[in-house]
């Protein structure tokens, strides 16, 4: 591939790649103070979610420079950053002190399901009351995805081996179309039972930059799904002009993976900064409640 490409060209892809380089070493450097900092109850779920930026540049630096690649490459991905959806979900509960806590603090509240990406518009839906059951529920809607994204991932690798499966061929015959609308489904509910718990929490975690954490998280969700799906179309409808010896669909993947791997550097290195600070743990429900008596009786 080097061997084909200019001056510029080669300047580009060695930007890139020292781009990914860098993510990694970062990551690195904060997955081992997440270890030495970070109690043992969060430390492999924090490590997990810091880790979808560079793995997502790691790959996109493979597909950019083995173009063949580029599907294997995707779904790898993609299937990481489903179980980071997940995982995600858990931090928001373990930074609450766990489900047991959660539940007490929030023993007669209701969570708000009128909330993104599904049902943003529907604000006639009834508040749920928040118990064992509905978090329970909550959880299983990120973990459908995390199961079920490897199994069409595979699904789609068998068939595409076997010539039946072509990444961007919509079409209703086509397997393709069929497959990318279970899998957005499957990643709309994901999302959705994310947005339902950060709704709720969001005040309480303040302390711990939940906002930013979600933020960034959702940062990568747009950039890696919906700005890559975009992309792909484009090229699909020749609207990104091929530049031989390049298609369009080979160009459109080229510029989704050099974007990727930029963004990606970006949010590593925030996420760095995001993650790094150090915060006190909520305080247990007994305390809270031993403080608020002291301050009564004291005149």
């Amino acid at each position: 591939l080097s061997a084909g490409l200019d001056l510029p060209g080669r300047f580009l892809f060695a930007t890139l790649t020292l781009m990914t380089l860098i993510a990694i070493l970062v990551f690195i450097e904060e997955a081992v103070y997440i270890y030495r900092k970070t109690p043992s109850s969060k430390r492999s779920i924090i490590i997990w979610i810091n880790a979808a930026a560079p793995v997502i540049s790691t790959t996109s630096c493979i597909g950019m420079w083995i173009p063949r690649s580029t599907m294997f490459t995707d779904f790898t991905a993609g299937i990481f950053f489903a179980i980071v959806i997940h995982k995600f979900l858990m931090m928001m509960i373990k930074e609450c002190g766990g489900q047991k806590l959660l539940l007490r603090r929030f023993e007669n509240g209701r969570f708000t399901i009128s909330t993104g990406p599904c049902c943003c518009c529907c604000l006639c839906l009834p508040r749920v009351p928040i118990t064992r059951q509905t978090l329970f529920w909550l959880k299983v809607g990120t973990f459908q995805f995390a199961v079920f994204r490897p199994v069409l991932v595979f699904l789609s690798i068998v068939l595409w081996s076997n010539g039946n499966y072509v990444l961007y061929n919509l079409s209703p015959k086509e397997p393709a179309l069929w497959i990318n609308i279970f899998m957005g489904v499957l990643t709309l509910t994901a999302l959705w039972a994310v947005g339902i718990v950060f709704r709720k929490v969001r005040t309480l975690l303040t302390c711990k930059n939940i906002i930013p954490k979600f933020a960034l998280y959702q940062f990568i969700v747009i950039l890696n799904h919906l700005q890559t799906t975009i992309i792909n179309m484009l090229a699909t409808q020749r609207i990104i002009s091929c530049a031989p010896p390049l298609s369009s669909t080979a160009r459109g993947s080229y510029i989704a993976q050099q974007l990727l791997i930029m963004e990606m550097f970006l949010i590593t290195v925030i996420s760095r900064v995001v993650y790094r600070r150090k915060y006190h743990d909520l305080e247990p429900l007994e305390c809270m409640d031993e403080e608020a008596g002291d301050k009564k009786q004291t005149p």
